[in-house]
């Protein structure tokens, strides 16, 4: 009976996390440059103490372990803002924006402004890095028109492209924050376009979310009666013991 009271458990420890990222995925339906997850999961065979000696060997336990995240890097849809600041980046690739401690990053959120400085920065307020580095504005540069490539020209003439990275495995990518990852060895991607004055939308689909959290709710609930059952059955069983007379 102990042994399937842990199997319940680490199911409902895997169920648990599960509705936690998908809780996640729902809080951020409406984050520019979102990015959906879901846990991946694999058997755990539990190893066992040796007892080839009796005529029934002992079995190996099944448990459930979730070993990793996936993301789904799919793109989302655009939303046209007409927010001269906000850009969208058709095809693959990231914006690469810059660390506290002066690394680089990268996100699809394209939700940029200028700060108090006048610096053009993410949603976070971290630097967008472009060819020239980090890029500040006064007003005599006035209208920012951004071209497809990601030159960036204001009435002061031409102040540097927006950098945009690659990488040929995106599931390497490091989740850092809820639109920043982090990743080694970035390349430049061949055919991406950049689009001024719109965004790119999470891909969390609402209606999918919501049919895996009444699933997730719905498995919890029935690996908890299991093990209320178990218990109660445990408990039966010592209480019948202790009444048979010796």
């Amino acid at each position: 009976m102990e042994n399937a009271q842990l199997i319940g458990l680490s199911r409902q420890t895997a169920l648990r996390n599960q509705l936690n990222v998908i809780a996640n995925n729902m809080a951020n339906i409406n984050t520019s440059g979102f990015k959906s997850q879901n846990l991946l999961f694999e058997e755990y065979m539990m190893p066992v103490a040796e007892a080839t000696e009796f005529e029934t060997p002992d079995e190996t336990l099944s448990y459930v372990l979730d070993y990793s995240s996936h993301t789904d890097f799919a793109n989302g849809s655009f939303k046209l803002t007409g927010n001269e600041l906000d850009i969208a980046l058709e095809g693959e690739g990231f914006f690469v924006v810059q660390m506290p401690d002066g690394g680089d990053a990268f996100t699809r959120n394209g939700a940029f402004h200028l700060d108090a400085d006048g610096q053009l920065v993410t949603s976070e307020g971290r630097p967008v890095m472009t060819s020239a580095g980090p890029l500040t504005f006064t007003n005599e540069d006035g209208i920012i028109e951004i071209a497809e490539d990601g030159t960036i020209a204001t009435e002061l003439g031409v102040r540097g492209q927006i950098r945009v990275a690659s990488f040929e495995n995106v599931q390497d990518l490091e989740k850092l924050s809820e639109t920043i990852f982090a990743g080694e060895n970035p390349g430049v991607p061949a055919a991406t376009k950049v689009v001024q004055g719109a965004l790119e939308q999470s891909n969390v689909d609402g209606v999918f979310e919501v049919t895996r959290l009444i699933e997730v709710t719905r498995s919890y609930e029935a690996v908890s009666k299991m093990l209320k059952d178990i218990d109660e059955l445990s408990r039966q069983a010592i209480s019948t013991l202790g009444r048979v007379q010796a």
